[in-house]
């Protein structure tokens, strides 16, 4: 039966209760513009979701030329059909009258319209002066997590083995690098080893920093169904804020921030000291155990409750949940990833399920999340500071094989030093030595800590920026070169989520007035530089998304990733399906290391590891001396205090993060009616007790400083931890093109976050800051513009008006 429901108020929507190992029923999630009936729809075109990493499969309604609503897919393994608030809402920003619809040059200081020509030739004139004055190494590439596989694989294949620089990234450094790093500490290579399937089998679920209620909403959905069905799983939940995941959690750690790695080792040292091991996995499958061991004898719960400030007894509970697990599912996201020893304690994580043998069987496994849509995309396209297919830079033979596939010689691929990640890249170019950076799909100049630093180096003279996206965001007014960019629906393409299923999201409608899809971008670029493999035919060979894709299912043969199984006409037909694909896995992998561990060996390995205090890379004798026949490595790290530490002129950890209404810098969130309204600007949260403890109420305008800078945001009272102050990062130093607003009025979270980032994945760490916080002006009695049914919510239940978002927000679900 058809029933509709405000799904800014119920994000979530109903409940379909099911038991372990039940399939997840179905239910069909839809949600139309105004005066639209799905029996008006000309067309539905297949696609899934691009605000968030889930990869919810959808198919999008086309009217007249336009596109006039979603609804979930049913058969898909990934969402059966449900959406969240961002699936059912944010595909109205593609209609937004301020989208870029011609090229823009910067003529006198200003960014003027001009033809496609004009602006091809410019970015390609100064490519070629770059390379013939000063080298590949004057070029760098900054891209997304929110493009498709082919554009990815392109640029990688332009960057590497066109312009032949080290300097490509992608802003999945920002999110899940740490993710990419942890899985090659780990395993030998990236791949997430679990299935979104294992929560329907598990009896017990642990997240570690990871706010899925808000950041992926679908999958929430189906831990609720399994929370509210027979024999519910146990939930353990390490977040310091009130997140709708920690109100239904069974053990709730509000740890201290950057504390990660001491609690993880208490919890390993329960586990160990109680025997709950499983020593034959240990002894076939793992590599390191007696090093673990020795590291984590004296992390008893006492000692980390003392570091995380919480209670020993929830160490203690939350141990004799994980060491009593017959069926464990870990995830893992920013909490962890964007804190404090960032891989150490991902990779700790990994350590729980390898010391207790919970992989690769329904319901034991680990998933260390993306942030992005695509970002699984970018890393194994090589977009991110790797190489296409998971392959080693450290590993000749890799290199020899990543030439055959491009036909050029070894050398022309740059390998004599790791690959450049991203933070670097902007210090490149604010010494000078980076004279062009080309950024693709995202937004810098609010997305990267100590923006003033930022948006310093992005305007200087000598730095010739190109800005490709779909609005002019904060980031495109400071370049050299605008180009507009078509998006989802508008191209057609394939991307891969967080539990590696690859859907394909195609074409339903033209881009406006001249964007163009980011693949004909580079394409055209391609073209104009006229880069050759060996043989002197064009090292692109390919014109269009399936050649594209055609060409990267050769790319990734045999390897970790192998896409050689799927195809366009395959994904049509049955949505999602996970690599690897191939002729020994025709329907896809459900998950890995099924039987034993399959990638780590020497000669395969992505990774010979890192330090991971220091991140200095081990070489390959180091690497086949540890672990010669290619089990798993459990890699033990001591705990470390954080580099920047509260004070008494900084007496609160600065934590940010994320909303469930918004995704990154807000370009199409900010751009969405429904979401907008439901958190319309920044805010900032304390405790009760420090906003007592500084006579501070509701909806008072505060001023957050730390050492880089500050911001302005009104206040919301929260159950948080004492000890803290919370901000959403989402929101840019102003929102219109007319500029920032007056001095003093900034609220980005971004300036204030420091420079600094984790050691072996080179993740920036924007929970680690000290901060301070003062009053501007008292409140009129208007609240704070958060929600109020997120980690959001007041302290108070019941003293807001509750997170509506009326009539525009109904949508519908069947089932």
């Amino acid at each position: 039966m058809e029933t509709s429901t405000d799904r800014i108020a119920e994000p979530w929507g109903s409940r379909s209760a099911y038991g372990p190992g039940q399939p997840w029923p179905v239910r069909v999630d839809a949600h139309f513009a105004p005066g639209v009936r799905p029996a008006d729809v000309e067309r539905w075109v297949p696609s899934a979701s691009l605000l968030h990493s889930n990869g919810d499969a959808m198919e999008i309604a086309v009217l007249s030329g336009r596109i006039v609503g979603v609804r979930g897919r049913a058969v898909d393994r990934v969402n059966r059909g449900r959406l969240g608030p961002k699936d059912l809402f944010g595909w109205q920003a593609n209609a937004s009258p301020d989208r870029l619809t011609r090229p823009l040059v910067r003529e006198g200081g200003r960014l003027v319209e001009c033809d496609w020509p004009t602006a091809m030739g410019r970015v390609a004139s100064r490519s070629q002066q770059l390379l013939t004055e000063r080298g590949p190494g004057s070029v760098g590439f900054y891209t997304s997590g929110q493009l498709f596989l082919e554009e990815y694989y392109t640029l990688t294949v332009l960057a590497r083995a066109g312009i032949g620089t080290h300097h490509l990234d992608g802003n999945t450094r920002l999110c899940t690098a740490t993710a990419g790093e942890a899985l090659k500490e780990t395993f030998g290579t990236d791949g997430q080893p679990g299935s979104y399937t294992d929560i329907d089998h598990a009896d017990t679920l642990a997240l570690f920093g990871h706010n899925v209620a808000e950041t992926q909403t679908v999958l929430w959905m189906r831990i609720l169904d399994r929370l509210e069905g027979p024999q519910p799983p146990r939930l353990i939940c390490v977040d310091p804020r009130p997140t709708p995941v920690a109100r239904r959690a069974t053990v709730h750690l509000p740890l201290r921030g950057g504390t990660n790695v001491a609690l993880l080792n208490a919890l390993l040292h329960e586990i160990l000291r109680t025997g709950r091991i499983d020593r034959d996995y240990l002894a076939a499958h793992t590599v390191g155990f007696e090093g673990l061991q020795a590291q984590v004898a004296a992390c008893t719960p006492q000692w980390a409750a003392g570091i995380c400030d919480v209670p020993a007894r929830l160490i203690c509970e939350a141990a004799e949940i994980l060491g009593s697990a017959e069926r464990l599912v870990s995830t893992v996201l920013q909490g962890v990833y964007q804190s404090h020893q960032a891989t150490a304690a991902a990779v700790q994580v990994n350590n729980l399920h390898l010391v207790r043998g919970m992989l690769g069987r329904p319901g034991a496994g680990v998933l260390q999340m993306n942030g992005q849509p695509t970002a699984q995309n970018t890393r194994e396209c090589g977009a991110n500071g790797d190489l296409p297919g998971f392959r080693n830079w450290q590993n000749e033979e890799h290199i020899a094989d990543l030439a055959r596939v491009w036909n050029v010689t070894p050398d022309r691929i740059p390998h004599d030093k790791p690959p450049t990640p991203a933070m670097e890249m902007f210090r490149y170019a604010e010494q000078g030595s980076i004279r062009m950076l080309w950024i693709s799909g995202t937004n810098p100049a609010v997305s990267l800590p100590e923006l003033h630093r930022i948006r310093s180096l992005l305007a200087q003279d000598r730095l010739f920026v190109v800005v490709q996206d779909l609005y002019l965001t904060e980031t495109a007014q400071l370049a050299d070169v605008v180009l507009p960019a078509a998006t989802w629906g508008e191209k057609t393409g394939t991307f891969t989520n967080a539990d590696r299923t690859v859907h394909l999201s195609e074409k339903a409608v033209d881009p406006p007035g001249q964007a163009r899809p980011d693949l004909d971008i580079f394409l055209d670029y391609a073209a104009r530089m006229d880069f050759r493999d060996k043989a002197g035919a064009p090292l692109v060979a390919w014109h269009d998304a399936p050649s594209a894709f055609e060409a990267w299912q050769r790319c990734s043969a045999g390897r970790p990733c192998d896409y050689t199984g799927l195809s366009y006409d395959r994904l049509r037909e049955t949505g999602g399906i996970q690599w690897p694909c191939n002729d020994q896995a025709p329907h896809g992998t459900e998950r890995l290391y099924t039987d034993g561990i399959t990638w780590a060996d020497p000669d395969l390995c992505e990774s010979y590891g890192k330090d991971l205090e220091t991140g200095a890379p081990a070489d390959s004798a180091a690497y086949r001396s540890l672990n010669p026949q290619g089990k798993a490595v459990i890699r033990s790290a001591a705990y470390l205090p954080p580099p920047e530490d509260t004070s008494p002129d900084f007496p609160l950890q600065l934590n940010t993060g994320r909303t469930l209404y918004h995704f990154h810098t807000r370009t199409k969130t900010g751009r969405t009616p429904q979401l907008d309204a439901a958190a319309p600007d920044v805010w900032a949260e304390l405790s009760a007790a420090e906003a007592a403890a500084h006579a501070l109420g509701e909806g008072d305008l505060i001023e957050v400083t730390t050492p880089r800078g500050a911001l302005r945001a009104r206040l919301r009272i929260t159950a948080m931890r004492d000890g803290m102050v919370f901000v959403p990062f989402h929101y840019g130093y102003w929102d219109t093109p007319d500029g920032p607003p007056p001095e003093g009025a900034g609220r980005a979270a971004n300036e204030t976050t420091p420079t600094d980032w984790d050691p072996a994945s080179q993740q920036p760490l924007f929970k680690t800051g000290a901060a301070r916080i003062s009053l501007v002006t008292r409140s009129d009695g208007t609240p704070a513009p958060a929600p109020t049914i997120t980690a959001s919510a007041p302290a108070s239940p019941g003293s807001l008006p509750p997170t509506t978002g009326g009539v525009e927000a109904y949508a519908t679900y069947d089932g």
